[in-house]
């Protein structure tokens, strides 16, 4: 059985390749040869990644599995969320949208925040999505330059750095996309896959 990770990004797709059982292949949107934009038009993260797996299952005719996530901060009532890409604009400028949310929370006692992801996987046209979350602080400055997004604001509870700050292999191991990716590996290693 043949299965696809929505996303163009070849290195995504290789590092989740390293973590399946081996004889299993995961294929990009590259190797299908869909290059279109997939829609993601729906109010919350969970629905986002279930329309993403959904369109390549029903569009191209093959099990599929999807990822969104979103930067839920506690005093903006879990902004920017859903919007985390495009906060600042559609250009989906990460250092607009940080530069927005340091802004807004310039005077906030609360700097709670948490990272979510959801990975959405259609099996035969069945879903199941798996979870991934990891809590932490807005930082008043950005520190770091590894990683991408929000990471040179956002430090995880329990570290006095940011995930910019950290190597890959530090933050994968703490990371909520590394979170709800295990799950998922997990899954597909008790021969659902």
């Amino acid at each position: 059985m043949q299965l696809v990770f929505a996303t163009a990004n070849q290195n995504k797709a290789n590092e989740i390749q390293c973590l399946i059982p081996s004889g299993k292949k995961i294929l990009s949107l590259n190797d299908i040869n869909c290059s279109e934009e997939i829609p993601e038009t729906m109010p919350t993260i969970e629905e986002n990644a279930s329309q993403k797996a959904f369109y390549v299952y029903k569009k191209y005719g093959l099990n599929c599995f999807a990822d969104d996530t979103g930067l839920e901060i506690e005093s903006l009532n879990n902004k920017p969320g859903v919007l985390s890409a495009r906060y600042a604009g559609e250009t989906k400028d990460s250092n607009a949208n940080m530069d927005k949310v340091l802004e807004e929370l310039k005077s906030a006692k609360n700097r709670k925040a948490r990272f979510k992801t959801i990975i959405s996987l259609v099996l035969e046209g069945k879903e199941i999505q798996f979870e991934g979350i990891v809590n932490g602080t807005i930082l008043t400055q950005k520190k770091g330059t590894n990683g991408f997004g929000y990471d040179p604001i956002f430090m995880p509870d329990g570290y006095n750095k940011s995930f910019a700050e950290m190597n890959l292999n530090e933050k994968n191991k703490i990371s909520h996309r590394a979170i709800a990716i295990k799950k998922l590996v997990e899954f597909l290693a008790k021969g659902q896959f």
